[in-house]
This record gives C-alpha cells, structure tokens and sequence, in this order.
C-alpha cells in the first residue's frame, strides 16, 4: 500500500543536515558518468568538508546499453548498498539521463525503510527514484543537482544553493528567481512532489505509483519534449487521475523544449482549467541556475494576481 492511498498528502520524515566531515555516497542509477565530471564534482564536495565515496559501479557502462552505468542489478545494488551503510549520511546522485525506471524495482525498499531517512539528491531520470522514497519508504527527498552535471559545475547560484540546503536548510526555505511569474494567480499550500513531468507520466500505472494529488503541490520541469508532446505528457496525468485534488503547480526549466511561449500556452491550456495557482519560471530543474527544491515537505505556493513576486516557501527546513 502507498502512503498516498491512505488520504491526503501527510509530510515526510526528513534526514539529518550535514556537517564538515559527513560521509556522502556517489552512485549512478541512470546513465554513465563522464569520468573528468565526475572528478571535478568530487572535488566541489571535499572543498565543502564532505568525505565523497564512489559506489562500485559509478564509473562503469552497461556492456551492450551504452545508455546505462552498468546493469540494472548493479545499479540498484549501488543505491541500496550506500543506504543501508550506517557511515553514509547522504546519497548523492553523479547525474540523471535514462535507467532509473529500470532498476526502481529491483531496490528492497523496506531494507531502505528500515535504514531510515537519508539525504537523497537528484533530478531528471532520478524523479522516479524520489517517487519512490516518497511512495515506499516514507521519507522527505531533495530535487536537485547533481555532481557530475554541467549545472552543478559551472553555475555558483546552484552550487551555493544546494551547499546552503544541505548544511543550512533555515537559510533557504522561500524559493524563486526573479523570472517567476503567476500563470494562474492564487496561493495554496500542500506537501511537494514531482519532477521531471515525463517521468512522472511514465510512472503512472506502475506498482506504487501515484494515483492521485490530494493534498499535494507539485512541482515540474522538462527537458527535450516539444509542445505537442509536454501536451501528451500532461494529459496523460490529467486522464490517469494523478492529478486529481492537486492544489497548486509550480513550474521550472523547460530546456530545449521549442519556444517557451508555445510552452507556455500549453501549461495554461492543460492545467488552467484546474482553477490553481500555477507558477511559471520559479527556477529549478535543467536551467542554467537550478535552485534545490525540497519534495515530501509542507509549502505555500504564491502566485499574487498584482503582479507581486512569486515564491514557493517551505514551512519546515528540509533537514532537521
């Protein structure tokens, strides 16, 4: 039974913060690491205090599906071994691409369960997994970047941004850049989730998925879909019922996903009718600046109808 099957959304158990010395885990679930990134990212977490350690199968390619780091088993092994190892405080994954759906099922999410909540870092391919954390374990999950990506790398705001949820999560609880704005004005509180919205259709229909937003803010971005298939995708979820009592949606990144005003009018064709406050923009996902966005926690969303500045504030800090 999934936790969203019981009634509206409830909040979930969130991990401890990190502290100079914390030893964090670097596993690929997805696609294969570009080994001079990974080292670089590495590098960034030892300059924070952190002890890096590489899962086994982080640096390897599937032998046949050269979209994949290694086999299904071995990543999933990867993932579970880190959570399971009392001396790892956070998982972090290296980057997204394609494979998470594949390996998802083959975790022991109650030996997840038992470990108890962990700090878990990802975005894109990775939505899957904070499904599942959500979905299956029960715990509070971050939506962010990951240390092998460009984003990551090469963008200070996103860096500092995650560096600052992970050690001081107080410091961070409003979020939104400057290019937020109300695509349907309102405001709205419920408990985060969501993603890479493709994903989140893909999961539909699978064992432990979503059936439904009750209670629920969700959060999405994308990356690669043109309108008509953003359109495919959203009514998708609509007709599923996955959306059903979701109260408010705000929007990220819509990376080389065709000119933003045919996105735009997709997203106000699609979720308008809900009669939600939707925000556009709020700056998070594949953008060049990719703010961390905690998901499973209690948050507002303020779209205001006078063109004032929109925000998504988290009512508790996302580590305790």
């Amino acid at each position: 039974m999934t936790r969203q099957e019981d009634g509206p959304a409830t909040p979930l158990a969130r991990p401890a913060r990190l502290r100079p010395g914390s030893r964090v885990a670097v596993v690929a679930p997805s696609g294969p690491v570009p080994a001079d990134r990974l080292e670089e990212g590495l590098a960034v977490l030892r300059d924070w205090g952190l002890e890096p350690v590489v899962g086994p199968h982080v640096r390897s390619t599937h032998p046949e599906l050269d979209y994949l780091a290694g086999a299904d088993a071995d990543r999933a092994a990867d993932l579970q071994a880190a959570w399971c190892d009392p001396s790892v405080e956070a998982v972090l994954c290296a980057r997204g691409g394609f494979g998470a759906h594949r390996m998802a099922d083959l975790v022991d999410w109650s030996a997840i369960r038992a470990a108890g909540p962990k700090v878990f870092v990802g975005y894109s391919d990775i939505t899957v997994l904070h499904e599942a954390f959500a979905l299956r374990a029960g715990f509070a999950t971050l939506h962010g970047p990951m240390v092998a990506t460009e984003t990551f790398l090469k963008d200070a705001p996103t860096r500092e941004h995650l560096r600052a949820t992970l050690f001081e999560p107080e410091t961070v609880r409003t979020l939104g850049l400057p290019s937020a704005g109300a695509l349907v004005p309102g405001r709205a509180g419920g408990v985060l989730y969501g993603g890479c919205v493709s994903l989140l259709a893909a999961d539909t229909g699978t064992p432990g998925g979503r059936s439904h937003a009750r209670g629920n803010l969700l959060v999405i971005e994308d990356t690669g879909e043109e309108p008509y298939r953003l359109d495919g995708i959203l009514t998708r979820l609509l007709r599923s019922g996955a959306l059903a009592g979701v109260a408010g949606v705000a929007c990220g990144s819509w990376q080389e996903c065709g000119p933003y005003e045919k996105i735009r009018a997709v997203l106000a064709d699609r979720l308008g009718p809900l009669g939600i406050p939707v925000v556009e923009e709020l700056g998070f996902g594949h953008g060049t600046t990719a703010l961390t966005i905690p998901l499973g926690l209690p948050a507002v969303l303020d779209a205001p109808a006078d063109g004032g500045r929109c925000t998504l504030t988290v009512q508790v800090p996302a580590l305790l």
